[in-house]
């Protein structure tokens, strides 16, 4: 059993999350990596106890332009920061993967450098593809070359050249040897070369047999077949972009099918079984799962699935408080925020604690890590599944939802506390709308305290009071046009309640509008 099996992921941008310049000056380097210390104690505390960090190396802006693999990025700090915060990560039980971006440099890395300088002399002429001295680019360098998505800012790595892979293959040595990585996540791994990958796992085979037990190889694969990518010849695991978008368009569309096929087919694809997809709700790349979600409220169960759908899953910093985060005029920097932990802490503590019961419930209940998968019952709105001896449903309805179920014996709900009893070999029972459990046999597991704020924050529809489900505070001092989408409703919120009692079907009126310029003209409508 390999530890990245039984894992819950947090996944941290650190130049977003540490407030780094968007460019590198290649300047003194400034300590700002030793911060993420708070932030690895926070997400053992949402039971999360693998790290996935990147991209740390040297570059001249996002992170993906890589200018030197050996050196930790200046805006971050030092290697010795680099060491330590692994180091501090491994005392406290948490394992480390970092980026590895071999698809492509950014173009301050030396070979490429070199080539700039040296063209058809250059002894690096053949570390890059389909360089051409007939061509041009827009940086006017006399040449063209082959890059990563139409961007020249990235040139593209020749794979095929054996000195490339194996000055790739030190880089890895060296991060295990300079700073006791447990693996690797690797960029762009859909369009790497297989000889490449296929070295890569002797590698990581290398290191299992050596010092690093279980050197875990995960690849960024967006689309087609998996098991292309997952096998014993090349990567343990991929992202799982399929349940990716099916876990919050079977929300929106109210249609749990697209999730049920999506795990029939991954099993088709010979997925099922000891085979561990990395499983998530967000990351990086993609707009926050609050964001994409039409109804907040299918916060909890989204991520009663993440936990719970085989696989392994993984928490993207700042989402289990239940930001929001939206693409702007084709950048990504929204999505890669600073964040205060103790200010998130202190204002969203609702969606925080469902995230820490969800974790403390993985990390304790095996089932979830090796668990046979087994479908129950599935209609549009309602979802019943087994893992092993344990059973998990959910409702994307408002409506109450009734299940029955093939199963004997007593379960109790790790959510709730609550009990429901087989009556002649059936469990019959009902859940309330947009919720959702994870039903424990009971006498035979360890068993839960109730989540009180899990309850409290399904209920508030029936609180004539409250704001938006998981709405921050109201945001002093701030205009209206500085406002998020959430605290928007929130203030229409408090100038409705502030007018008279408000009904269930003001505050779904409210939750449902997800359109700045509405909501703008809204708020401003009262006097």
């Amino acid at each position: 059993m390999a530890w990245y099996e039984e894992a819950v992921f947090y996944h941290i941008y650190p130049l977003g999350l540490l407030g780094a310049p968007e460019e590198n000056n290649y300047g003194e380097p400034v300590h700002r990596l030793p911060e993420l210390k708070e932030w690895v104690s926070h997400m053992k505390t949402i039971g999360a106890d693998a790290l996935y960090l990147g991209p740390c190396f040297s570059s001249g802006s996002h992170g993906y332009d890589t200018t030197d693999y050996r050196r930790l990025d200046e805006r971050l700090g030092t290697n010795e920061d680099l060491a330590d915060l692994v180091g501090f990560c491994h005392e406290n039980g948490v394992r480390v993967i970092l980026d590895g971006v071999f698809n492509h440099t950014g173009r301050d890395f030396f070979a490429f450098r070199d080539l700039k300088a040296y063209r058809e002399n250059s002894r690096y002429r053949e570390w890059y593809c389909d360089v051409n001295f007939m061509g041009n680019n827009e940086y006017g360098d006399g040449f063209s070359y082959q890059n990563w998505g139409g961007y020249n800012l990235l040139p593209k790595l020749n794979l095929y050249n054996p000195e490339v892979r194996e000055y790739l293959y030190d880089t890895i040595r060296f991060w295990v040897r300079e700073f006791d990585i447990d693996g690797l996540r690797l960029d762009a791994a859909d369009v790497l070369e297989h000889n490449f990958m296929r070295g890569l796992r002797g590698l990581a085979n290398d290191l299992a047999n050596g010092s690093k037990k279980d050197f875990w190889l995960m690849g960024e694969v967006i689309h087609g077949d998996y098991s292309r990518w997952v096998n014993e010849n090349t990567l343990h695991s991929v992202t799982n972009y399929a349940l990716h978008k099916a876990l919050y368009s079977a929300h929106n569309d109210h249609n749990y099918f697209e999730i049920a096929h999506t795990i029939r087919r991954q099993e088709q694809m010979g997925l099922g079984g000891n085979v561990h997809l990395y499983n998530f709700t967000d990351n990086h790349d993609v707009e926050r799962i609050m964001t994409k979600l039409n109804n907040k409220r299918h916060f909890l169960p989204v991520h009663v699935l993440l936990y719970t759908l085989p696989g392994i899953p993984s928490v993207y910093y700042g989402s289990e408080f239940g930001i929001e985060g939206k693409k702007m005029r084709g950048s990504d920097a929204s999505l890669r925020p600073y964040l205060s932990l103790s200010e998130l802490t202190a204002e969203r503590k609702a969606p925080l604690e469902i995230m820490q019961a969800l974790g403390h419930i993985h990390r304790e209940e095996s089932a979830l890590w090796y668990g046979d998968y087994r479908e129950l019952e599935l209609t549009t709105t309602k979802y019943a599944y087994a893992r092993g001896d344990l059973l998990v449903t959910v409702t994307n309805s408002d409506a109450e939802e009734h299940f029955d179920l093939p199963a004997s014996g007593t379960y109790k709900g790790a959510l709730t506390g609550r009990e429901i009893k087989e009556d002649q070999g059936r469990l019959r029972f009902s859940l309330e709308g947009n919720s959702g459990e994870i039903w424990i046999p009971a006498g035979e597991k360890k068993q839960y305290e109730p989540v009180r704020t899990v309850i409290e924050v399904r209920d508030t529809s029936h609180d004539e009071t409250s704001t938006a489900d998981f709405a921050p505070e109201r945001a002093k001092g701030k205009s209206y046009e500085e406002m998020s989408i959430e605290e928007l409703q929130a203030e229409i919120l408090a100038k409705l309640a502030a007018n008279g009692p408000v009904t269930d079907r003001m505050k779904q009126d409210v939750r449902e509008n997800v359109y700045r310029d509405s909501l703008l003209n809204w708020v401003k409508s009262f006097r």
